[in-house]
């Protein structure tokens, strides 16, 4: 079993709505490498749902992959946001999973205790500059964080 993070940004979609319908496609991630992460996510994997882009970001609360990878029917969507003219139906560009709620945690635990945990080693969230809302998290990494709860 692999461990993810996902982000996603509270005012759009918080682990609170994920907790409300259960189960949710991952759509709209238009980033190549964050695309790979997906494609290589498999049923049963677990995902840390961290919320970005707000007043206290950080992990707030845990998912599991509940699909397959699959083509991300947005980018077909002239209508959507995501929509992609370059993408096309034989052979897609994007995908998504569907992510299913675990549990919310008893806290945020935020970006700033993340980053001052020592042992995560070259962990992506931490990185300078980096902005992937998808991303691979080691268990050692994972367990780290949780402990944080």
């Amino acid at each position: 079993m692999n461990r993810w993070l996902m982000k996603t940004e509270p005012d759009t979609f918080s682990i609170d709505d994920l907790k409300r319908v259960k189960v949710e496609p991952w759509n709209g991630v238009r980033n190549y490498q964050a695309r790979n992460h997906i494609r290589a996510m498999k049923k049963g994997d677990l995902v840390m749902i961290y919320h970005s882009s707000c007043a206290v970001p950080g992990v707030a609360g845990i998912g599991e992959v509940a699909s397959a990878p699959y083509p991300d029917p947005t980018q077909f969507d002239p209508k959507n946001d995501y929509f992609d003219a370059g993408s096309d139906r034989a052979e897609p560009r994007w995908s998504l999973v569907d992510v299913r709620f675990k549990r919310k945690l008893k806290r945020v635990i935020t970006l700033d205790e993340i980053k001052a945990l020592r042992g995560l080693g070259d962990f992506a969230l931490t990185r300078r500059g980096n902005r992937l809302s998808v991303l691979p998290v080691s268990e050692s990494q994972w367990e780290a964080i949780l402990a944080l709860e």
